[in-house]
């Protein structure tokens, strides 16, 4: 049983190290288009709210509150699939809990910044 325990480690390792995980990548894709179709040809963009001043400085609200949304059910690979479907460059955010590792897309993570997963009923929030 010891052997297969540190089978499942190495494995975990070799996962958080190849760090790759597959994510909805179909979202981005619809929000980009959501935008292009959204934006008419010559609008202007609207001005930022203040709201707050810093030492003389303005602090503007870019984004409404729950703008970003989290990704609350990951889905992951295998670290040979996640070869194929991801780029060698690509940079991601690895965690490692009782053996068990996961790889979050950094790239994923710049469009949704939260992900809210579960590590055999343990919560944890990866954020970027």
């Amino acid at each position: 049983m010891r052997a297969a325990g540190n089978q499942v480690e190495r494995d975990a390792k070799e996962l958080a190290k190849k760090g790759r995980l597959k994510m909805a990548r179909s979202v981005n894709l619809a929000i980009v288009v959501a935008l292009l179709v959204a934006a008419p040809v010559g609008a202007e963009r609207p001005k930022p709210e203040v709201v707050a001043t810093i030492g003389g400085e303005a602090v503007y609200q870019l984004l409404p509150v729950g703008a970003i949304p989290a990704i609350d059910d990951p889905e992951f690979v295998s670290g040979a699939e996640a070869d194929r479907q991801m780029s060698p460059e690509e940079p991601v955010l690895g965690v490692v809990i009782g053996g068990e590792a996961r790889a979050y897309s950094l790239w994923q993570l710049d469009a949704h910044e939260i992900v809210n997963d579960d590590f055999d009923g343990r919560a944890i929030a990866a954020t970027w």
